[in-house]
């Protein structure tokens, strides 16, 4: 929801320079009030090539002489201009206040809007390298409620910031800390779940996210003041700060971290609230150590960081699955943080977003259970991409195919998103997940900071932001059939795990190459 909630924070309005003649609530210069308020805006604003009043220049002296001639009969002479020195007067039909009109982030500051969104994501970049590392090593429960007790604080107080500096600030910080809640609610997931639920775990999750938009776009609709806004959906965060006391730590994270017997302790606790009865004669240290002795053994090596990078198949695996993940978080953010390119109407588009992402989800579950992680995200991939080149086809005026074919998009790259988390997280090792979560999350951000900076290469060819979106997408599908499908796979804990499986993989392509020698 915080993602794409400077749409409606930092939506820029309608605007035009302040002039006095219009604007100090006085009697007009005529001294007769006869003019009326089109008149008096035409004698003070030039006209864009649209025939629209311009946004950033002024009549350095009202025009009088345009009252009375029309546009063929003008000389070819152009009456002194100016910026707007006196500030800007904004449309707040749609939206009374956002921090555009608040810091006046128009005309020459136009690009500090930018800067605010790239702080963001920039700050999301950081946090998914560094509290990946911290929830390896100081566990998912510790780092998920400090980032939730840090997002409530950053974004609450961006309402009070005082300055557009300290409003980047809070940004960051809130960014900082946005990337680790996903990532840890995705690990304690996965880490707490068996084979047959994980994927469900995995589509609940991302139908939370469509029906975030859904409330963010109602929400947005309700309180159109944006420091209002800012609060409602800033506050609850101190809520899920106070009920995160009552999260379980991963057991298999203590497991695999050398701490069994907290480990122990928490299984008995989830069997207990699961109904199972004598859980604490069944759940004993020697049935543990039985069942994980490879996860017990690999505890005591403490890989690093350089093992994750020095074992050739991880290599392989991270390249493959960042580069998927950047194509099509890029498209997904390309669409995201670009509604008003779209239509006027944002908060349908935010609403629309959220409702098509919905049946996505499920359909995700269906597919990766029926198709596979792998297959799943080719065929999605494939079709959000042909859904944007799409758009390059279709005229500006058919509004509402060019609705359709965007809402398309963002339902398959949302389906592409759920099913890229599971399989990621299926696929690398228990020992390294939250850190190859936060390199992930690191070209998540890459991708959601170039998305909207793609949109200025429509100065050039309007069809050219959207045409690399497709082609990054398609080619994301062709890369992901290079890795191994985990569905009903045992999660990895180790690097020798993902050894075995790159083995086992081999061994059945050696087999399967013999079978059909040997049929000829």
């Amino acid at each position: 929801m915080h993602i794409p909630l400077e749409n409606f924070t930092a939506a820029i309005p309608g605007h035009r320079c302040w002039v006095h003649i219009l604007d100090n609530d006085t009697i007009s210069d005529d001294g007769t009030g006869i003019f009326s308020h089109d008149a008096l805006l035409r004698i003070s604003i030039p006209w864009d090539s649209n025939l629209k009043p311009e946004k950033c220049r002024r009549f350095l002296h009202p025009q009088w002489q345009l009252l009375h001639l029309n546009e063929s009969s003008l000389n070819t002479s152009e009456p002194d201009t100016e910026p707007c020195v006196d500030g800007w007067v904004y449309d707040k039909s749609t939206f009374p206040s956002t921090i555009v009109t608040k810091w006046d982030l128009v005309c020459e500051s136009q690009s500090l809007k930018s800067v605010a969104q790239f702080l963001f994501m920039f700050g999301m970049l950081l946090g998914g390298l560094i509290f990946g590392h911290l929830s390896d090593r100081f566990g998912r429960r510790l780092i998920l409620r400090w980032c939730f007790l840090q997002a409530a604080i950053a974004d609450t107080c961006v309402v009070f910031a005082p300055s557009f500096l300290v409003y980047c600030s809070l940004r960051f910080l809130a960014g900082f800390s946005t990337v680790a809640l996903l990532s840890n609610c995705v690990a304690l997931i996965i880490e707490w779940s068996v084979l047959r639920f994980q994927a469900m775990g995995m589509t609940l999750v991302t139908c939370s996210h469509s029906i975030g938009h859904i409330i963010l776009g109602g929400l947005a609709f309700a309180f159109r003041e944006w420091h209002t806004l800012q609060l409602v959906v800033s506050v609850p965060f101190f809520v899920l700060f106070l009920s995160s006391g009552w999260l379980a730590e991963s057991a298999r994270w203590l497991i695999v971290n050398n701490k069994p017997d907290k480990g122990l302790k928490e299984l008995r606790k989830a069997a207990h609230t699961n109904g199972i009865k004598n859980a604490g004669e069944t759940l004993t240290m020697e049935v543990l150590r039985s069942t994980m002795q490879k996860e017990l053994e690999a505890a005591q090596n403490n890989p690093s960081v350089y093992d994750l990078f020095h074992t050739p198949t991880l290599r392989k695996w991270i390249c493959l699955t960042a580069f998927v993940r950047f194509a099509i978080s890029m498209l997904h953010f390309g669409l995201l943080l670009n509604i008003q390119h779209l239509g006027s109407n944002v908060f349908l588009f935010q609403v629309l977003f959220g409702i098509i992402s919905l049946p996505g989800s499920c359909l995700a579950l269906l597919a990766m259970n029926h198709i596979g992680r792998a297959g799943s995200q080719t065929i999605f991939m494939f079709l959000s991409g042909v859904s944007i080149l799409l758009l390059t086809f279709v005229p500006q005026e058919m509004q509402t195919l060019n609705a359709i074919l965007a809402t398309l998009g963002m339902g398959t790259s949302s389906t592409s998103v759920t099913c890229s988390i599971a399989h990621t997280n299926e696929l690398f090792p228990t020992v390294f997940r939250a850190r190859i979560s936060g390199i992930l999350v690191i070209t998540t951000c890459v991708a959601a900071a170039l998305a909207p900076l793609l949109m200025t290469l429509a100065v050039f060819s309007t069809h050219l932001p959207w045409i690399i979106y497709g082609v990054f997408s398609i080619l994301a599908g062709f890369v992901v059939l290079l890795l191994p499908e985990t569905r009903n796979q045992p999660l990895p804990d180790t690097i020798q795990d993902v050894e075995n499986k790159r083995k086992g993989l081999r061994k059945s392509k050696e087999e399967d190459t013999c079978m059909k020698v040997t049929r000829f």
